[in-house]
Parts: structure tokens; C-alpha cells; sequence
């Protein structure tokens, strides 16, 4: 209300500084830049929920001496436009101009925040996922552990080592149900349908006869890797494959992977355009924790037109 009272007042000033202009003193002059500046530092602060309608009285109030005294009417619509209207229209397009500004800043911030959000999510789900895999591995090896513990209390020859030998078993047996209640803590969503122990040979050949041309290269070592990172190789090439299948499933894809000192997966695909995200969503995010904690590194991108996913882990794991 005192917004409009003010903007009233200055239109009102503007109108009268536009009456009986035949012999102008010096102030009435000076006044005219002094609305102006009024009038547009009103529009940019001061915004007036009904300041159109003050402005629009203003004029017919104008309009009204001009009936009576046209060119002393003309005068003060003149002054009301030049030193009221139009620096009002001015400042109060910068405020609108600068709260669109502020509202998109904030969305950006948001935007990023969500961003933020997603790939720590993703992060979180590859951390419970190497959880999963860390049961899969130590509770075949516990497992193993109780079978040979049974056997030895059987054929144990003193009551002392059966004894021994049925704590070993018992220990075993607990150490793998308190796993597998840890790991079913941490798990989110459903269980993943693909084969526990699935090589990477086994997944390409599956892409395959879903139709994705695909072609695998192995070089180097070819003994069997650690079980982690068994896994995180197969996780790499497994959602390699899902983004190409995804993004251009018409187009060939190679895998490569070779075994020395290190182990190098490559996967790469010719695009026509980069994918959505510029191949930094969540799953990539994802497979960057696992990889990361396994001690390697894993890039993606567009490189000469070929999306290409590259992952270098050690050969040992650093569990």
C-alpha cells in the first residue's frame, strides 16, 4: 500500500511539473531529472501490486486538464511519461529482470544439489553391491572352511582336536549366517538376476544372443582374477554394454581386456551424439566408487566419435 501511495505521489509531482511550462524557474527544471530518478529506483525496489492502475489514473487525470486546457493537458502528460511513466517502466523491468536471474541461479544450485544427490545414492547402492559380492566370495570360502572342519572332527583320533575341530566348524558356520544377515542388511532393491559367478565371456556371449553386435578381445594373463575385482571388471563391461545397447544399439561394440601387471577393460562404441549427461550418470558414477575403492581408476567419454569406457584396476585386491 505505501508503495503505491509513493508511486501515486510521484505521478501526481509529474503531472503538476507539466502545468503553466511557458516560463519554467530553475527548480521546477531540476525536478524533472529528480522524478526520473524517483520514479525508476520505485520500479526497481519498490515493487506496487497495483502500480499499472496507479500510473493509468495518473494519465486519465491528465487526460481531464486536456479536456479543459489542451496544451496545458498535453504538457503534463508529456512530464508524467517522460519523468514518471517510462523511468518507472524501466526500473521495474531491471527488478523483474534480476528475480528471473535469482530464480535461475537457484535452480541451477538445485539442480546440482539433485545431481549431488543421485550420484551419491549411486555410490552407496555400489558400495552395497561389492558388499553382496564380498558375501558371495568369503562365504564360499567359509562354507569350505566348515565342510573340512566336519570332516576332520570325524576322523579326528583325540576327543581334544574333535573338540577343536567342532568349535572351527561352529565358528565358520556363524561367521558365514552374521555375513549374510550384514550383507542382507546393506542390500537395496530387488536381487540382481544375473548369474553369481557369470564370467565376463559368458555376459558378451549373452549380449550376443540378444542381438547387440558385440566382439570380446582378451590378451595378457589369463589365470582366473581375484573375486572382487572378477567383479568389478564384469560390472564395468556389464553397464558398458547397457549404455550402448541403451544409446546406440545398432552399433558394433568391443570389449578388450588384457591382463599383466594390471587389468585394462576397455569398451568402446561409435555414437552419433554423446549420451544424455555426457556418460556421467549414475551407473558410471557407480561403478567409479567401486573402482576407486578397489584402488584403479575409470574413465568415459566421446573420443573422435566412439564412446569409450576405460577401467584400470590392480591385479591384486586391496582387501
Amino acid at each position: 500500500m505505501r508503495n503505491g501511495t509513493a508511486l501515486a505521489a510521484l505521478a501526481v509531482a509529474g503531472l503538476a511539473n507539466g502545468v503553466a511550462t511557458d516560463a519554467l524557474p530553475a527548480w521546477r527544471q531540476l525536478l524533472y531529472p529528480a522524478l526520473a530518478v524517483l520514479a525508476y529506483l520505485h520500479g526497481r525496489h519498490l515493487p506496487a501490486r497495483r502500480g499499472g492502475l496507479v500510473v493509468a489514473a495518473a494519465a486519465v487525470l491528465g487526460a481531464v486538464i486536456a479536456a479543459v486546457r489542451l496544451w496545458e493537458g498535453v504538457g503534463a502528460l508529456a512530464s508524467l511519461g517522460l519523468s514518471v511513466v517510462l523511468p518507472w517502466l524501466a526500473g521495474r523491468f531491471r527488478r523483474q529482470q534480476a528475480e528471473l536471474i535469482a530464480v535461475g541461479r537457484e535452480r541451477i544450485v538445485q539442480l546440482e544439489r539433485a545431481q549431488d544427490l543421485v550420484a551419491e545414492r549411486a555410490r552407496l547402492r555400489e558400495r552395497a553391491r561389492i558388499a553382496a559380492d564380498m558375501h558371495d566370495s568369503l562365504g564360499h570360502e567359509l562354507a569350505l572352511i566348515a565342510l573340512r572342519a566336519g570332516a576332520l572332527e570325524l576322523t579326528a583320533e583325540t576327543e581334544t582336536t574333535r573338540q577343536a575341530a567342532a568349535g572351527l566348524r561352529e565358528s565358520a558356520v556363524t561367521a558365514t549366517d552374521r555375513l549374510r544377515r550384514t550383507v542382507g542388511v546393506l542390500r537395496e532393491g530387488p536381487t540382481t538376476l544375473d548369474p553369481p559367478d557369470e564370467t565376463v565371456e559368458a555376459l558378451v556371449a549373452r549380449a550376443a544372443r540378444a542381438g547387440l553386435p558385440v566382439v570380446l578381445t582378451r590378451t595378457g594373463d589369463t589365470t582366473p582374477l581375484p573375486p572382487l575385482t572378477d567383479r568389478a571388471v564384469h560390472r564395468v563391461v556389464q553397464e558398458a554394454l547397457t549404455n550402448a545397447a541403451r544409446h546406440a544399439p545398432a552399433a558394433p561394440v568391443t570389449v578388450e581386456l588384457s591382463t599383466t601387471d594390471h587389468v585394462q577393460v576397455t569398451v568402446t562404441n561409435p555414437v552419433d551424439r554423446p549420451p544424455a549427461g555426457d556418460g556421467d550418470g549414475s551407473g558410471l558414477a557407480g561403478l567409479a566408487e567401486r573402482v576407486r575403492l578397489l584402488g584403479g581408476t575409470l574413465r568415459s567419454g566421446v573420443t573422435d566419435g566412439r564412446f569409450t569406457v576405460t577401467a584400470r584396476l590392480p591385479k591384486e585386491d586391496r582387501t
